[in-house]
């Protein structure tokens, strides 16, 4: 039996998916870059051929969109901190909870940590919300671009302006080094300014 590295397959996957769209080697280039920044997570490796696809799958997603080449179909959000291991990942992480699918979510940051603030986890289960998969992602231009709302979590992270989108800096205590009753009323903060920013966008 011919075992199949799963890294050739899933070049040869998104090729195909993204035909027309991208070259193989601009595919590879995506996926050797995800291998690189999450190869080197040693608390992740049982699932690194997974995140690699889903980090890829995004990043050509975001260029697509940032290219015009693919359209969007609902409104993309964008949450940025420095980290990326906690009130951008919370953010994030309700925004879709909350949001039906009628949006589409991501979180980035300028200096990604190596793992999520464990007790941030721990105060998104309790809200029934799963952070299993998710991990801290470096801030991509083509991300940004692809963005219609940009908001930043009050940890003094700027970004490249680009006309025509919307930007907010929302003020949230940081959860890092907090006991859980800290991070849960920076939890309800949070959830708080995510449902408002959802009425908002969405009505």
């Amino acid at each position: 039996m011919v075992i199949v590295d799963p890294y050739d397959q899933l070049v040869t996957d998104l090729t195909y998916t993204y035909e027309g769209i991208f070259t193989v080697d601009e595919v590879q280039r995506t996926v050797d870059e995800a291998h690189a920044l999450l190869a080197s997570r040693a608390k992740i490796a049982k699932f690194l051929p997974v995140l690699v696809a889903r980090h890829a799958r995004e990043q050509l997603m975001a260029s697509a969109q940032a290219g015009g080449r693919i359209a969007k179909k609902v409104p993309e959000l964008l949450f940025v901190c420095v980290h990326n291991a906690g009130r951008s990942q919370m953010a994030a992480a309700l925004a879709e909870h909350l949001s039906a699918r009628r949006v589409h979510v991501r979180s980035a940051g300028s200096q990604p940590s190596g793992e999520l603030n464990p007790i941030v986890v721990e105060a998104l289960q309790e809200r029934g919300v799963a952070l299993t998969v998710a991990y801290p992602k470096p801030l991509s231009d083509s991300v940004l671009r692809a963005a219609d709302v940009i908001i930043t979590m009050g940890c003094g992270d700027s970004c490249p302006y680009f006309p025509g989108k919307r930007y907010e800096d929302w003020q949230v205590r940081d959860p890092a080094g907090q006991p859980i009753e800290v991070v849960r009323e920076i939890r309800d903060e949070i959830q708080a300014r995510v449902t408002t920013l959802l009425r908002e966008i969405l009505t």
